[in-house]
């Protein structure tokens, strides 16, 4: 286990260099089966400025002595090739990677921010300085992102018969149900995981959320004579289980957790905004008026989770001081 702040640093700028390879890989793979003109643009174009964060990084990194991880590069990459290969197999191939994409910059503006912390508290200024310009470019992504929404539900949905949009309002109303589960899961082992009050009180009341939303999500799957896929909801708890078994493993959980949790977060806001628009498309009030209220839920959770940051590093940061 890495001993003090200094050694930290380099263990988080050594996993920052990680999930920047990991975007590259995606980044380079997935213009191509974007399925909307203008999400691809914005991929191909992140693809440029995430390859300056490799670099700044990697030079950070060895400005300090120390080298990248292959071991972690290459696991990395591997999961983002995984990533592209599933949203390939896809019916909405454009919304799912569009939703995910918004989670991956959620997750890089979460490790940066940490990282910027971090270096603030060694008194690595300069460090501090280049991670809080990156997190910023990162945002910027996001934003980009969500305003394309429009357009990756409209390539999700083609012209079609009204008995085909019904088809894609029940099917995104099961994989809404779906990260719900996967969300409940996380939370209750994530609390358990995380040795701070504050925190502890983040999952415990956003849980409490969280199944008030699923509940409100099967009301409407069964309007409209549709119920939960419970493979989908199964496969997606498998998935937290195996997430909550990674974050147990690592010297420093609250951090990593409390990221996850922010980019988890965005990962529903990205799948909730694209059913709120395939609603408003079906005619479905009902439904709009269900997920913005969701919606509203699940963005004030991912600023809580970004408000206790420095909890959690403080967390993560005390067993090495």
């Amino acid at each position: 286990m890495p001993e003090g702040i200094q050694d930290q640093l380099t263990t988080y700028l050594i996993d920052a260099h990680s999930i920047e390879e990991q975007s590259l890989q995606q980044l380079r793979a997935a213009p191509d089966i974007a399925e909307d003109a203008a999400l691809a643009h914005a991929l191909r174009e992140h693809l440029l400025e995430t390859e300056v964060h490799e670099r700044r990084i990697r030079s950070l990194i060895e400005g300090r002595g120390a080298s990248v991880s292959k071991l972690k590069d290459v696991v990395m990459r591997a999961g983002g090739s995984g990533f592209v290969l599933f949203a390939r197999s896809q019916v909405d191939t454009a919304g799912k990677l569009a939703a995910h994409a918004l989670s991956y910059e959620a997750l890089e503006w979460a490790a940066y921010d940490l990282l910027a912390r971090t270096a603030e508290r060694a008194g690595e200024t300069e460090i501090s300085a280049i991670a809080a310009e990156i997190r910023d470019e990162e945002r910027q992504m996001m934003d980009r992102i969500e305003r394309l929404f429009d357009g990756t539900v409209a390539s999700s949905i083609r012209e079609g018969p009204d008995t085909a949009i019904e088809e894609k309002l029940t099917t995104y109303l099961a994989d809404a149900h779906a990260i719900e589960a996967q969300s409940l899961q996380l939370l209750e082992s994530g609390a358990g995981m995380m040795d701070t009050p504050g925190w502890g009180r983040l999952f415990e009341g956003h849980r409490e959320e969280s199944k008030a939303q699923q509940e409100l999500i099967e009301q409407r799957l069964e309007a409209h004579g549709a119920k939960p896929s419970w493979w989908k909801d199964a496969a997606m708890r498998m998935g937290a289980l195996n997430w909550g078994m990674f974050f147990q493993a690592q010297p420093d959980t609250p951090a990593k957790l409390a990221a996850f949790a922010f980019a988890f977060e965005h990962l529903e806001i990205g799948g909730y905004e694209q059913l709120r628009r395939v609603a408003e498309r079906a005619g479905d009030t009902e439904t709009v008026r269900a997920v913005q209220g969701i919606l509203r839920e699940e963005r004030d959770a991912a600023a809580r989770f970004a408000g206790a940051f420095d909890e959690a590093l403080t967390a993560g940061l005390a067993p090495m001081a």
